[in-house]
């Protein structure tokens, strides 16, 4: 379909990729090669109207640098869908200290020199909206209603939605890893005061009896060990990735009106 796009209309380039390298990483290739004054991201499925990009431009004429869609209303997404999204995006604005407007997603018009901050940004494990977000310059919300789904279905299931809550929070925070840090002194303490505790009744003469207690405390402590260490290995997988230097993605080829075929990456 766009191989036909393309012989139809030459403002039409297609960019195919050497494998499936995910959503944000697909979009990071297309953004690449924009070459626009002002670039539209939407989602090809017609849940943000194109139509919107009018009401965009004229924010964008008043001085704006970047207009993102909030959405009112969601139509035809799941009570499950709409909760977690509610409170994944307040989880963010507590733990974070990037503004990330709520109820947003990609959609979005951006100037050039957005662009060209953005595509300077080198990360591999990304969320483009929090990446823009956290290049300030002049951002307007733009209010509007989802419509339902034109056509396709979500390719976001509920792993793949945690997967990029953690790509979110993990980009834009430290403060999982304070909270582990806090976590593990408290228990610490508490621990401590435990010993502190069953000491003194043992030079007193009293047996402390239970032995069950005993193991709840055992895993329950072993249980936040394992959690903190969860954390921190989130942390240190990102820096194993970075460092590694590999290229964000492979393009296949670049279809555009004309000849030659692009393979960079």
């Amino acid at each position: 379909m766009i191989r036909s796009l393309v012989e139809q209309n030459p403002h039409v380039v297609g960019v195919r990729l050497s494998r499936s390298h995910g959503h944000q990483l697909a979009l990071t290739a297309g953004l690449a090669k924009a070459t626009g004054n002002r670039v539209l991201i939407i989602d090809a499925d017609l849940q943000d109207p194109p139509e919107l990009l009018f009401a965009m431009m004229d924010l964008m004429e008043k001085g704006a640098d970047v207009v993102y869609g909030r959405r009112r209303r969601r139509r035809g997404e799941s009570v499950f869908k709409l909760a977690t999204a509610h409170v994944f995006y307040r989880l963010l604005t507590a733990l974070t200290n990037v503004r990330i407007p709520a109820d947003t997603g990609d959609f979005r018009l951006i100037s050039r020199r957005v662009l060209l901050a953005f595509n300077s940004m080198p990360e591999h494990e990304r969320f483009i909206r929090g990446m823009i977000s956290w290049l300030g310059f002049v951002q307007m919300p733009l209010v509007y209603d989802r419509d339902l789904r034109a056509a396709g279905r979500s390719k976001y299931p509920l792993r793949k939605m945690v997967r990029f809550a953690l790509d979110a929070v993990t980009s834009f925070s430290t403060t999982p890893l304070r909270i582990a840090s806090y976590l593990g002194v408290s228990v610490g303490v508490l621990c401590l005061l435990a010993i502190i505790y069953m000491i003194g009744v043992h030079y007193l003469g009293y047996t402390v009896q239970g032995w069950t207690s005993l193991i709840v405390v055992v895993l329950f402590v072993g249980a936040l060990q394992l959690f903190v260490l969860g954390i921190i290995g989130e942390y240190l997988g990102r820096l194993f990735g970075e460092s590694k230097g590999r290229p964000l993605y492979t393009v296949s080829e670049v279809l555009r009106a004309g000849p030659g075929t692009d393979g960079t990456q």
